[in-house]
């Protein structure tokens, strides 16, 4: 019997409802998915990123680091407008779209309005959006979306699995669907926890039926994401996921002062990207943003690129959680196991993870 995890009401964001999912990136060493030309040197890639910036150890760097593979692997030309606040979002897209650029990439939920206007006043350039969708389909711009709530499930039964408090705890840095996905997942998997072992561990930031919690309200204070994680410290939490690229290593900076709190980290595996905070991280909740970034350019060098969206899932591997590293062995088999049987049980659709802002939702 199908078995579904319901996250609340649905919110309507048009913007994320697709109807279609493009088909998994191939990793292939950093050669992107299509076949290239002999031109790939006279190929420029374009990347904005959001107000976290290229340096922000998650989604940014990630996307980045997609373009830099081809940058190596097929010596195209990497341009890059960092962003440092909202305001710089439409300037920035119109100064990559001047570029003559084989493809712009841009990086946040916040960008789909510059991206979209872009995309409509210059239907000849290539456009990837990570994170949202436009309202309507554009033929020229792809999106390249993550059912995040899948993976951050076993996040939160992880979690749930091995703190030794009884309560964990998630915030954001902006009430928004790319980051509340993740929130949505994590308090599902600490309540399937709690429904096959018995327990009760409870969750601090996220009601996710009011869909109302803890947000530091930006992706850039990082002392807002260090306070927020002392109030919950302070609260019993031994476990703390931020969503909120590097306002998060506020939250690692204040477990590391601790010394009993353990962090699970967002986007990239925090365990290689925020390598000076290794030790204090459970797992990572990983999007392959960078393959799908990858793939994306490779399609416009080859000519096949496409307005079909991209849905990272755990099928198809587009999201996943990272290895325990550090903490292999001290989280018990029988709790891998579980984590096991749940993602085979999610991948054959006998477990349905719900999000109101899950991706073709």
């Amino acid at each position: 019997m199908k078995r579904t995890i319901r996250t609340g009401a649905l919110l309507g964001v048009a913007a994320l409802a697709l109807a279609a999912c493009g088909d998994a990136p191939e990793d292939s060493g950093g050669g992107g998915g299509g076949e290239t030309t002999a031109a790939s040197s006279d190929f420029t890639g374009c990347m904005v990123t959001d107000a976290g910036g290229v340096d922000d150890r998650s989604f940014n760097a990630s996307a980045y680091e997609g373009l830099k593979n081809l940058e190596s692997s097929e010596g195209i030309d990497v341009q890059l407008a960092e962003s440092t606040s909202d305001a710089d979002y439409e300037p920035n897209v119109s100064q990559m779209v001047s570029q003559d650029c084989g493809i712009v990439v841009t990086v946040g939920f916040l960008l789909e309005p510059a991206t979209s206007a872009a995309a409509t006043a210059n239907p000849e350039e290539s456009f990837a959006l990570v994170d949202s969708a436009p309202a309507e389909p554009i033929d020229n711009l792809k999106p390249l979306l993550f059912n995040t709530a899948e993976a951050s499930f076993l996040a939160g039964y992880a979690a749930a699995g091995v703190t030794e408090s009884g309560t964990v705890a998630t915030f954001g840095g902006l009430p928004i669907p790319s980051v509340t996905i993740f929130m949505d997942g994590f308090v599902d998997g600490v309540a399937r926890y709690n429904e096959d072992n018995g327990t009760d561990v409870k969750v601090l930031g996220w009601d996710k039926e009011a869909q109302d919690g803890s947000f530091t309200g930006n992706f850039d204070d990082q002392s807002a994401g260090r306070q927020l994680t002392e109030n919950f410290i302070s609260q019993g939490a031994d476990i703390v996921m931020p969503v909120a690229g590097p306002v998060g290593l506020g939250a690692a900076a204040a477990a590391e002062a601790d010394g009993n709190v353990k962090i699970i980290w967002v986007d990239s595996d925090g365990y290689e990207s925020a390598a000076q905070y290794g030790p204090l991280f459970l797992t990572s909740v990983i999007k392959r943003i960078d393959t799908a970034v990858e793939d994306a350019a490779t399609e416009a060098m080859s000519g096949d690129f496409t307005s079909e969206p991209f849905v990272g899932t755990l099928e198809n591997e587009g999201v996943g959680i990272a290895p325990f590293h550090d903490f292999e062995d001290e989280v018990p088999q029988e709790l891998k196991d579980q984590l096991d049987t749940l993602r085979e049980g999610i991948v054959s659709g006998d477990i349905v993870v719900e999000s109101p802002s899950t991706p073709g939702g």
